[in-house]
């Protein structure tokens, strides 16, 4: 017999600049997997805004139960915590300001870097065929936990000046995890340029980032409106506009989140 060990893929988008589409990714590549590919789709706010749930329609501020309770309390399963939404297949664990409090409450965990990690063993977190993360804008705890759970990191860029800086920074952060934790495995399957308009600077920015990451680097997200008002209404792209140029940028980001990764290796009992 075939057994699946943990969840098949635990994709991160993250960028420690905010402002950058990180969210809109996010919410639309989960929601994509579950519509179009069937699977089974967790998608863990992990944002004090709150806007991956906002996204999917939910309204974080009547939400008794978010992504804090679940990291602060044992007593809070995974299943409690995750929302139905309209998109059959896809979860979400909300977040809201209640999660900036987290590096107080866990500043006695000696293994506090690990805790969403350890959160996510069990086989609550095992029926997900993907967990997708969406990161705060900063660097801290919380982002810290994101990539010591996570299996690969997305990053979008803003393609705008002092971009690639962050970048760089960021892959520098992803490095220093996988090192001071252990995750040899950990690493970033994809960069995606966002924000993109048809300038010199821009191509030249993207010129650069196809340089540097010459195998995984997206085609840009250009600015959209229908991205905007679909996110604006609480729905996916797939929901408000599936036959939008926005519909097709994101669906092509999404098409290549899913090449870039592989499934862990599985185990036979």
């Amino acid at each position: 017999m075939t057994l699946r060990v943990g969840p098949a893929r635990r994709i991160a988008f993250i960028n420690e600049k905010g402002g950058t589409g990180k969210t809109t990714l996010a919410v639309n590549t989960a929601a994509w997997l579950a519509a179009k590919r069937e699977k089974r789709v967790l998608l863990v706010d992990l944002d004090t805004q709150g806007h991956a749930a906002k996204s999917l329609g939910i309204d974080v501020r009547t939400v008794t139960t978010t992504a804090f309770d679940w990291l602060t309390r044992d007593d809070v399963s995974l299943q409690q915590v995750a929302q139905p939404t309209a998109t059959v297949g896809l979860s979400v664990i909300p977040a809201y300001k209640q999660l900036a409090e987290l590096p107080q409450v866990l500043s006695q965990d000696p293994h506090r870097g690990r805790r969403l990690a350890r959160r996510l063993e069990g086989p609550e977190a095992d029926a997900y065929d993907y967990i997708v993360f969406d990161g705060p804008p900063s660097l801290g705890l919380v982002t810290t936990n994101i990539l010591v759970a996570a299996t690969e990191v997305v990053i979008p860029v803003g393609v705008t000046y002092l971009s690639l800086d962050g970048c760089a920074e960021m892959v520098q952060t992803v490095e220093r995890v996988a090192s001071e934790f252990a995750r040899p495995d950990l690493k970033v399957s994809l960069v995606v340029p966002t924000l993109y308009r048809k300038t010199a600077l821009a191509d030249e920015i993207l010129a650069k980032l196809q340089e540097y990451f010459p195998d995984r680097c997206a085609a840009p997200v250009a600015l959209n409106v229908a991205i905007d008002e679909a996110q604006s209404h609480g729905k996916t792209i797939w929901e408000y506009a599936p036959w939008s140029r926005g519909a097709t940028l994101l669906q092509a980001v999404a098409e290549s989140v899913e090449r870039a990764g592989s499934a862990p290796a599985r185990k036979t009992a």
